[in-house]
């Protein structure tokens, strides 16, 4: 008997996907499972052309048998086999699809699909075995053949006995090794774990010989074990069924045996798409907020099938960061069975299904926005800071897609508004989208620097996350309106009152100038405020980086020193301003003391650290003595 040899290029590429293509060694069971729901579709098809064919689905299966005394593992199957000439090409030229070449030949149409379409699969046996051999009998054949090969050393095709059409796999299980342990494969547990991870959607029958125990027959404590026959896989996936014979149970069900997350989804969406490409998906809007969300650890990406047989537990590529928090599956039939995640990244086709699902996504949270405004308020409050980090990333080139998505709390209606809502309500005398920044929204409440925003009957966003402003900056502006901080130098209002405030500059510029040199550069100026209404003093800022930017950059590691461009405004028509004026003329020594202590007010206010508490406190103390 002779042994043939696999070409050159066949050997490299055995040895090269032995080694390396395939992460993990259980893929070698999804490979042949997916072969085998192949050889039975290609009967399933003949039949739809062919009158003397029927096709009894009850007929066909796949079974997978362990003998761990011998170390056997058999994949059995009732479909379509294969001639002496197709295991030849099939199966002794690597990369060389049987499916693909029957589904270019046949001209498959919608409603049939060919799983198998790479052709290195088979060869992943070879991970986990010594030795592979193939017993096939083709439909319209009264020949069997078998294959047999060790590997990359070459192959056999002899004639053999089979009673029945269909194909016959078996692998003789590798020995342990101090590295892996190949006894798993052999193990019925081990085995129906992976038939279900990995091909439970298969849409036929694999059975497995499992062993149960069970009560004897009339006895009440006495267990025997009994070995039945069951199916391992549920073939129909929920994706695939019509979503009116599905409820809200079944999809949270679903997300549950899936493990997507231990709560319950918010909300879920069910695509079916059947056009240029072709794929169904599930997705889910979480709930609650993963524990590890904003760790390194934390894996974003969706489950993606090929016809129902997983090929990638994350794949991330379905997802844009921003929306990372979705959950789900995608199944094509479009995809091929790739054997590596770079293949992927460059799928046409994957980009097309992650822009769809982007959109579907987007579409989804504006119509719970619009619709259930508790429930999406909620989710924001869970999510909403994953979105602003969307809005300030690459450099904002995602901050269109998301700001309608966005949610800030709001002075007036004491919730969280969208910009949208935002600028509906704005007077028509308002010039921009006013915003104040804090740890709290109690904190900003209080701040001195609403006063004459509120004053003026405008609403005022709160941020109080670290992202909020710098994702503002990003955004510049919302329906043409710009984003105006409470504290920033020009709050643009009238020209009057600029008119008021540049006469009580001139009229106390020596005033202000002594008060700026006491400071000694820590701020830029020394200015009449116009904002302020009840409190002495606040801190303005005049430059890119504000107040709140301050503090945000100098607690991240290696910080910079980074400093904002203060102002120190000072209200001139409240009562501690007539005490510097009097100190100014009277005594410029209590001047100094009462400029540092405004001074250290303003930093409190802001919630910026005093630079020397001690000398703070003992400048209090010479004031109450």
């Amino acid at each position: 008997m002779e042994t043939k040899q696999f070409k050159a290029e066949s050997k490299r590429l055995l040895d090269m996907m032995i080694n390396s293509i395939y992460t993990h060694r259980e893929i070698f069971l999804r490979e042949l499972l997916s072969n085998a729901s192949d050889a039975i579709d290609k009967i399933y098809y003949k039949a739809l052309t062919d009158d003397s064919l029927t096709f009894d689905q009850d007929s066909y299966y796949i079974k997978v048998t362990a003998d761990k005394d011998n170390r056997l593992l058999k994949i059995t199957d009732t479909g379509i086999g294969m001639t002496k000439e197709e295991l030849e090409n099939n199966l002794g030229t690597i990369a060389k699809s049987g499916s693909l070449a029957f589904k270019k030949e046949n001209e498959l149409k919608d409603g049939y699909d060919i799983i198998g379409q790479f052709g290195v699969g088979f060869y992943s046996a070879f991970m986990v075995a010594d030795e592979v051999s193939v017993i096939s009998k083709a439909l319209g054949s009264d020949e069997a053949f078998k294959w047999e090969s060790k590997g990359a050393d070459g192959y056999t095709i002899t004639p053999c006995e089979k009673d029945s059409v269909g194909t016959e796999i078996t692998l003789k299980i590798k020995e342990n090794t101090e590295d892996e342990n190949y006894d798993e494969y052999l193990e019925e547990y081990r085995l129906r774990s992976i038939i279900k991870k990995y091909s439970d959607f298969i849409r036929y029958p694999i059975k497995m010989d499992v062993t149960e125990r069970k009560l004897k027959e009339g006895s009440d404590n006495d267990f025997e074990e009994v070995v039945e026959e069951q199916t391992i896989n549920s073939m129909v996936p929920i994706w695939r069924k019509n979503k009116k014979d599905l409820t809200t149970e079944d999809y949270e069900n679903f997300y549950s045996e899936k493990r997507y997350g231990f709560d319950k989804p918010l909300k879920h969406i069910h695509i079916s798409v059947d056009g240029a490409i072709r794929y169904n998906a599930i997705l889910y809007i979480p709930e609650n907020i993963p524990f590890d969300y904003y760790t390194q650890e934390y894996e974003k990406g969706l489950e993606l099938y090929s016809n129902g047989v997983l090929i990638m537990n994350k794949c991330a590529d379905l997802l844009p960061d921003y929306f990372s928090f979705v959950k789900g599956m995608v199944d094509s039939e479009d995809l091929s069975l790739n054997i590596s995640r770079e293949m992927l990244q460059h799928d046409r086709q994957l980009k097309l299904i992650a822009k769809n699902i982007n959109k579907k996504i987007k579409s989804e949270l504006l119509s719970i926005i619009k619709n259930e405004r508790e429930k999406y308020e909620e989710f924001f409050k869970a999510f909403g800071r994953q979105l602003k980090y969307g809005v300030y990333s690459d450099y904002g080139t995602h901050k269109e897609e998301l700001q309608d998505l966005l949610m800030f709390y709001s002075s007036k209606e004491k919730r969280l508004v969208t910009l949208d809502e935002y600028v509906a309500r704005m007077p028509e005398d308002q010039k921009y989208i006013y915003y104040a920044t804090g740890e709290s929204n109690e904190r900003i409440d209080k701040l001195p620097q609403t006063e004459l925003v509120a004053d003026k009957g405008y609403e005022i966003l709160y941020f109080t996350d670290e992202i909020d402003e710098f994702a503002i900056r990003m955004l510049m502006s919302y329906k043409e309106k710009e984003f105006k901080s409470v504290s920033s130098g020009d709050l643009g209002f009238e020209a009057d009152e600029n008119q008021d405030t540049a006469a009580e500059e001139q009229d106390n510029k020596e005033l202000f100038d002594f008060m700026k040199s006491v400071l000694n550069n820590k701020v830029k100026d020394v200015k009449v405020s116009k904002r302020l209404k009840t409190h002495p003093v606040c801190l303005s800022t005049d430059g890119a980086v504000s107040i709140e930017m301050e503090k945000i950059l100098n607690a991240m590691p290696n910080s910079q020193n980074v400093k904002a461009d203060k102002i120190l405004e000072i209200n001139v028509h409240h009562e501690v301003f007539t005490t510097l004026k009097d100190a100014f003329e009277k005594d410029k020594d209590k001047l100094t003391l009462y400029t540092n202590l405004l001074y250290n007010q303003a930093l409190l206010i802001e919630g910026l650290p005093i630079e020397d508490p001690v000398e703070f406190t003992n400048q209090l103390c010479k004031v109450m003595v």
